[in-house]
């Protein structure tokens, strides 16, 4: 068995992972990002597998700090420490080949909207799987999910009203489709909650697979 833990501070992905049935806790990645690729899908594998192992190179330093300062342990007690897996996610939207992230300002915002308006778009969302053992950590799993989305022509007054909610700022390409911009989307191909944040259905066959052999790595 394993310990799950989400590296990530999105509301949106803490309750895609609820959706799975399994207990997980959350740690928050606070690593530079390092962007080394202008491909969607490559950007978020990337990312996505920096802030898990972020997040599993403080549990690995932790652990040994502990060990440090601890009594000395019967063997038997560091064999049965539990295993960590550690799941990284990021979310773009790409159109006409520029990889649009969350605005910076309204003005972003604005230019965000006014380029998917009428226009069909990409949503990547790359996850990255780390596993920590045996106070060492490793990417076990690295892939990106593509969903298509189209988006009927907003007038400047929808825009308008659309950038002046609290919605576009947190979000990868400045919209939530499952908030008010929902009225815009015309029609999705893939999988609707990997523009939400997280592929749940490809998420839950690879932990599923990871079960299986995390004994064997």
């Amino acid at each position: 068995m394993y310990k799950l833990i989400l590296a990530s501070q999105s509301p949106r992905r803490r309750e895609l992972l609820k959706m799975l049935g399994i207990e997980f806790d959350i740690k928050v990645s606070n690593c530079e990002e390092i962007i080394t690729s202008s491909e969607p899908a490559q950007v978020t594998m990337e990312l996505a597998k920096q802030k898990a192992l972020a997040v599993a190179n403080e549990l690995v330093k932790q652990k040994a700090f502990e060990t440090e300062i601890a009594d000395v342990r019967a063997a038997s007690d560091t064999k049965n420490e539990e295993n960590i897996i550690i799941i990284g996610a990021d979310t773009v939207v790409a159109v006409d080949g520029e990889i649009l992230g969350k605005p910076k300002d309204k003005d972003d915002a604005r230019r965000m909207i006014n380029k998917i308006s009428g226009t069909s778009h990409q949503v990547y969302t790359g996850v990255a799987l780390v596993l920590v053992k045996d106070d060492k950590a490793a990417c076990i799993e690295l892939f990106a999910e593509k969903t298509d989305v189209e988006v009927c022509e907003m007038s400047s007054q929808e825009i308008d009203d659309y950038i002046s909610s609290d919605e576009p700022y947190d979000k990868a390409g400045g919209y939530g489709i499952q908030g008010i911009f929902s009225k815009f989307v015309s029609g999705i191909r893939g999988d609707y909650n990997n523009v939400v944040g997280l592929p749940v259905h490809r998420l839950y066959y690879t932990l599923k697979e990871c079960a299986k052999s995390i004994a064997d790595i």
